[in-house]
């Protein structure tokens, strides 16, 4: 095992406490934006931009936009990368925050269908392609950032927290969502409701911009510049130096979240198309189940990554994919009892279960690559997954639904990625305790510390 640097060996508990921090919320305003999207496609979108005589072919079109998104995920993923290995991160997580918020606040003012006509899911598309190419660099800073000023002990849990952002988004977006539902009718909710959280993304990233810009660049980083001015020859692009050398942890990265990316958006997203669509119940029922299961994730999460500094990221990852291919089944039996308290159950266990892939996920990804690529590697590893998995995970899953008419396949696709992602996670190398202050100074740049 490496040891940390002398320099931020043991930062001050203030310090990593504001970058955490810093990190989290940031990451919670981008993520809330982003989540509202995902939960609008299932609830308005499909009536107000993608109008049909089929609310779930409605509801497809709804979701393929939201699918939109993240296929520029890998862009934004490229491009922020490239930049944030370039000039830091900070720079960058600034930038990503401003677009993410500036498109989610534009949808909100955005006329319907019956307003402008087909203009209307053009634009809202153009939206959400803004929104996914912003996200697509966010999550690689957010990380990044808690991980170079952190120590390799507590890396796991320190870094677990900008993931716990993500629940704590959705928490948010869920619970304004559910509120808007329980106080207004569904006429008044269709006709201008939705737009309020949407609206409410604005200030809420004034607040986020004024605590990312209090924090430090990354020490790890700044070191790595210093050295890198130091080199006789330039170096070559940070894209091009991770896929020559490290294109195996590229596709480790992206089978590791293949799983947590398909759950995630099946439990959290499709939940509200079956349970309306499938189900016949009131969306205000999927809307709570998910609200409760996400306080719990967002306690669990940390708990995971914590886990992962001591037993490893590993054997941690392997419960979270494991359990819930397993799990998916039992998922689908208890939301068919059409009891809340059961699909409450439901949809708690499996984010317990996926916690334990995306605690560890920050500090396992941020230590597969060098300090002059991380940035790079990251977030092409992390966003190249995103686009078949978590962007096509609610079409696919309504698709199969309606093609079949049964849970069965949707439980066994969410199975095939937990087996995919077992697999890559076997062949990953246990990163546990890697330095971040690599030298770049060696034959093949860009590969980090020995372990």
């Amino acid at each position: 095992m490496s040891a940390a640097s002398p320099a931020h060996a043991d930062p001050p508990r203030r310090s990593i406490f504001k970058i955490v921090g810093a990190s989290m919320i940031g990451t919670t305003i981008e993520w809330y934006d982003f989540f509202l999207y995902g939960s609008a496609a299932a609830l308005v979108f499909n009536v107000l931009f993608f109008p049909t005589e089929d609310p779930l072919i409605g509801t497809l079109l709804a979701f393929s936009s939201f699918a939109i998104g993240f296929v520029f995920r890998p862009l934004g993923g490229l491009v922020f990368g490239h930049f944030g290995d370039k000039i830091g991160r900070k720079k960058l997580l600034v930038i990503s925050l401003l677009m993410m918020g500036g498109a989610t606040f534009a949808v909100g003012l955005m006329p319907t269908y019956a307003t402008i006509g087909i203009a209307a899911p053009i634009l809202l598309t153009l939206l959400r392609v803004i929104q996914g190419f912003a996200l697509g660099g966010e999550w690689g800073g957010a990380v990044l950032i808690v991980s170079e000023h952190g120590d390799s002990e507590r890396r796991g849990f320190w870094a677990s927290w900008p993931q716990a952002g993500v629940p704590t988004g959705n928490l948010l977006a869920t619970a304004v969502l559910a509120i808007l539902a329980a106080v207004q009718s569904d006429e008044a909710f269709l006709a201008w409701g939705w737009r309020i959280p949407f609206l409410l993304s604005g200030l809420l990233v004034l607040v986020g911009l004024w605590i990312r810009l209090s924090v430090s660049e990354s020490p790890v980083f700044t070191a790595a510049a210093e050295r890198a001015k130091d080199k006789a020859e330039p170096e070559q692009m940070p894209i091009v130096r991770v896929l020559r050398y490290q294109w195996r942890e590229v596709l480790i990265a992206s089978g590791a979240r293949f799983a947590e990316n398909v759950c995630y958006y099946v439990i959290t997203a499709f939940i509200l198309t079956y349970i309306t669509n499938a189900l016949g119940l009131p969306r205000g029922m999927a809307l709570n189940a998910v609200l409760i299961a996400s306080a719990v994730h967002f306690v669990t999460i940390p708990m995971w990554g914590a886990l992962s500094d001591r037993i490893g990221r590993k054997p941690v990852y392997l419960v979270g994919a494991l359990g819930i291919g397993v799990w998916v089944f039992a998922f689908f039996g208890l939301l068919n009892t059409e009891s809340f308290a059961l699909m409450t159950l439901a949809v708690t266990v499996g984010l317990i279960l996926h916690g334990a892939m995306y605690g560890p996920q920050a500090a396992f990804m941020s230590e597969l690559f060098g300090t002059r690529v991380r940035y790079s590697g990251a977030s092409i590893g992390y966003q190249l997954a995103s686009v078949v998995a978590g962007g096509l995970a609610p079409t696919i899953a309504t698709a199969l639904l309606a093609v079949s008419g049964s849970w069965v396949p949707i439980a066994v696709y969410v199975a095939a990625g937990a087996l995919l992602t077992s697999v890559a996670i076997l062949f990953a190398t246990e990163t546990r305790g890697s330095s971040l202050d690599d030298a770049d100074t060696d034959d093949t740049p860009g590969v980090p510390a020995a372990r």
